[in-house]
């Protein structure tokens, strides 16, 4: 059967098959529906993630290529030891959400505007209140300076954004993120799609199909007690 786009109904849990998505635009597989955390959550169990821009109706996707990573994997730089070492970072877990978020809303250099809109800022509050959606936040000083959020999803994370208002910081939060889930007995972080800077910590592109298996494998399986309690987080030295 050819591949066509499927309009939501009122139902939360309906989604087409993911290999029904299109081919052009690449990943595309559903329009319309609403941002209900019900919608959103069941979305992600299906390996399905909400993308549009502000203006735009809502858009489903799931590309043919996913990123991630296995937990224990992530790649260290030199630069990135020493930075760890020498800066005085302070970070933590589900403290901030609300200002993570807001900060990965906010438009990047040479981008007109975000895809994080109001509606979507307020449907991943909602997520946080119900204990799906998780934040890191990488502070120096009083200054929150880069920070990450993403939903849980048993021994899966599902990155969303990240951002950096100080060089690296951003990074620093991924490998806060994932040290932590790895020693929660995390299995693998999701990342969407593989950017220059996810590639750089050693996230690579992995079928649609081999992340489906996956994300059926690990998504039922709970970490350890306590992972997504807010607390600050220690870096570890060793790598």
């Amino acid at each position: 059967m050819k591949n066509h786009l499927t309009t939501l109904t009122n139902d939360p849990t309906l989604f087409p098959n993911v290999s029904h998505a299109l081919e052009d635009p690449e990943g595309l597989l559903a329009i319309g529906g609403d941002l209900h955390p019900l919608r959103i959550i069941n979305a992600y169990q299906r390996g399905i993630f909400p993308w549009y821009n502000e203006g735009e109706p809502l858009l489903w996707w799931s590309p043919n290529e996913r990123a991630t990573i296995l937990a224990g994997k992530v790649h260290i730089s030199k630069s990135m030891r020493r930075l760890i070492r020498k800066e005085n970072y302070t970070l933590s877990i589900n403290k901030h959400f609300s200002e993570v978020i807001h900060a990965c809303a906010a438009p990047r250099k040479g981008q007109p505007g975000t895809w994080i809109t109001a509606e979507m800022i307020d449907a991943y509050l909602q997520l946080h209140q119900q204990g799906w959606a998780h934040s890191v936040e990488v502070f120096r000083g009083n200054e929150l300076v880069g920070g990450l959020y993403g939903i849980g999803l048993g021994q899966i994370f599902c990155g969303e954004s990240m951002f950096s208002r100080s060089e690296n910081a951003s990074k620093m939060a991924f490998i806060a993120l994932h040290q932590h889930f790895h020693a929660a007995n995390g299995k693998l972080i999701d990342c969407q799609m593989l950017t220059p800077h996810l590639a750089s910590l050693g996230v690579q592109a992995s079928s649609r199909a081999d992340f489906i298996k996956q994300l059926k494998l690990y998504q039922k399986n709970a970490l350890k007690l306590g992972c997504w309690q807010a607390q600050t987080l220690t870096l570890s030295t060793i790598f």
